[in-house]
């Protein structure tokens, strides 16, 4: 199967520029963003000493990329002792192929989805489909860009683009025309999604986070379906990337300070679940079955490298709302999953950088993403080394590479440093008139080089 990471190298660059014609997608994600932006930055202020919470959260984060093997191990002797099946997945067809072997087994026909990005970045609607599986998406977001024909556009608001006009119209493809109304829409979606509820063989979630000391597995969300996915049918399949584990239940209480406030400005989501194997015989609803699937998809190499900071990520979205690329070039310029600096520093990690050579450019390299993080990765700093490493193994074009070389020769040395300086000051006259200097100073005022640097 091909990976759906995979893309062509000219993606971002040819839908972004679709994106900034696109009036009514610019007008929809500034608000979306802004609106989620300035909840977090309200959460914050309400947080003691935000920074050391940060600098926690960090070192627990990394203390399972440090010790993925054995974090894994415990997990599962734990969600095993408890009655789960867990398997280990070491790339998306495996775990592709062992969810497929359970619903086979089962007799499935009707899948209901919560949302996972994981099943996104796998491919498992795709898999599921070629054997006569329908896969639904119970999200509001992911249901609509499901009925879109799309892939999500953000890792938290996964149809951030939509007005209600939108919506309205595809809802009234399958049915009667609906006001184009919030309360109406959802109205809409809860009655069509009721069925699927009640009469789906198998219910799949991702998971926020796993608990290695309890085989735990936690679940953030604002809607109740997930709640739904995993009480009423009798078999649960939950996606877990490897690097979502924590290693004990104090450290999910502190990434959970986090994770709400960075996501949506809430202290806590409006449910948050701690699901511990299948149902036992007292309890009255629940899976008869649990299975959580372990993907790794490309993560272990990623944890022994100077890249293994990314796999801190969870997930929040908080730098795609910061990020002036993002909010211009739209979550659809990306990749089919994940977008944003996180996206752009994560899917060359994965599919390799000859597949996604422009990622790393669609940045400014302003550090609002870094800033952003409640985990503090250095996202600009990871994007710059990606950068680097496009010319060191020759993925950037050729003439990239000889102007950076010239660059880096001219600027290493003081003579040619001036001189560099005097052509640039006689010669920028000329860049507002041709190559990328025109574009840019269409909507610009290019600031006039200095002789000198001089104090004020």
């Amino acid at each position: 199967m091909k990976p759906f990471l995979a893309q062509p190298p000219s993606r971002f660059r040819t839908r972004a520029k679709a994106a900034l014609a696109n009036s009514q997608m610019q007008a929809a994600t500034d608000a979306a963003t802004f609106r989620l932006h300035q909840g977090r930055l309200d959460a914050w202020d309400a947080l003691q000493d935000v920074e050391a919470l940060r600098e926690r959260a960090h070192a627990i984060r990394m203390e399972t990329v440090d010790n993925l093997d054995a974090q894994v191990a415990q997990f599962a002797a734990a969600a095993e002792a408890a009655g789960a099946n867990v398997h280990l997945a070491g790339t998306a067809d495996d775990a592709c192929t062992y969810v497929a072997d359970v619903c086979r087994r089962r007799g499935a026909k009707l899948v209901a989805k919560a949302k996972s990005m994981l099943s996104e970045e796998i491919r498992l609607n795709d898999a599921l489909a070629a054997i006569g599986v329908d896969a639904v998406e119970t999200d509001l977001g992911e249901y609509v860009a499901q009925l879109a024909g799309e892939h999500p556009v953000h890792i938290l608001a996964p149809a951030l683009e939509k007005t209600a006009a939108d919506i309205a119209e595809l809802f009234a493809r399958d049915g009667d025309p609906v006001e184009p109304e919030l309360e109406a829409l959802a109205g809409v979606a809860r009655r069509r999604l009721r069925g699927v509820f009640e009469n789906a063989d198998v219910g799949i979630t991702g998971a926020n986070f796993a608990v290695a000391e309890t085989g735990s597995i936690c679940l953030v969300t604002n809607e109740g379906n997930a709640g739904l996915v995993t009480a009423l049918p009798p078999v649960h399949i939950a996606l877990v990337g490897m690097e979502r584990l924590v290693p004990r239940l104090a450290d999910l209480a502190v990434l959970l300070q986090l994770l709400a406030r960075s996501a949506t400005g809430q202290p806590l989501s409006s449910y948050t679940r701690l699901l511990t194997g299948p149902r036992r015989e007292e309890e009255s609803d629940g899976p008869e079955e649990l299975h959580v699937v372990i993907v790794d998809n490309g993560r272990t190499n990623l944890g022994h490298g100077k890249y293994r900071e990314m796999l801190a990520c969870i997930r929040c979205g908080a730098c795609l709302n910061v990020c002036p690329v993002y909010r211009k070039a739209g979550g659809g310029s990306y990749s089919p999953v994940y977008s944003g600096p996180m996206g752009a520093v994560l899917v060359p990690l994965l599919v390799g950088l000859d597949k996604a050579p422009s990622l790393p450019h669609a940045s400014s390299l302003c550090g609002a993403c870094t800033a952003a993080c409640p985990v503090k990765i250095p996202l600009h700093e990871l994007l710059l080394d990606l950068r680097r490493d496009l010319v060191g193994d020759g993925v950037a074009s050729r003439k990239e590479r000889i102007a950076f070389q010239l660059w880096s020769l001219a600027w290493s040395r003081p003579r040619l440093y001036r001189l560099s300086t005097t052509a640039a000051r006689a010669l920028q006259p000329l860049a507002s008139l041709a190559g990328p200097g025109r574009r840019w100073a269409a909507g610009r005022r290019i600031p006039r080089l200095q002789k000198r640097y001089r104090d004020r």
